[in-house]
């Protein structure tokens, strides 16, 4: 068998090596900034939306532990909420109290119109 062969061994002196030269530090986002609003140059960063406010955190124990998820409009949604505020009742209280009217309205009929669901719940003022 044949010894192993020294990689190494046509070298005199292992090679060199050094550290790379430091560039130079980039200019500071807040001086780039400063110079674009003193000579008047567009932002191009897109401008954020308003946020919507949040709705204050309802807390009530009902032992209603049943989801029931809705698509609606907002102006529906900003409605059903504040019906729920002024009456100071959980929100499914109020679906509780519209489904109740409703039967009582309405009978068994299923189709409902608009005016007739409006008619059939109490009013907010």
């Amino acid at each position: 068998m044949s010894p192993r062969v020294n990689p190494f061994a046509n070298l005199a002196e292992p090679p060199v090596f050094t550290t790379k030269p430091k560039t130079e530090k980039p200019v500071q986002t807040d001086t780039i900034e400063r110079i674009a609003e003193e000579n008047n140059f567009p932002s191009r960063q897109a401008a954020k939306p308003p946020k919507e406010p949040r709705r204050k955190r309802r807390v009530y124990t009902t032992g209603r532990n049943r989801q029931f998820n809705v698509k609606a409009t907002a102006e529906t949604v900003e409605r059903f909420y504040k019906m729920a505020d002024e009456r100071r009742v959980p929100l499914c209280e109020l679906l509780e109290q519209a489904l109740d009217a409703l039967d009582g309205a309405g009978g068994s009929s299923i189709h409902h119109s608009k005016a007739a669901l409006r008619a059939a719940l109490p009013s907010s003022t």
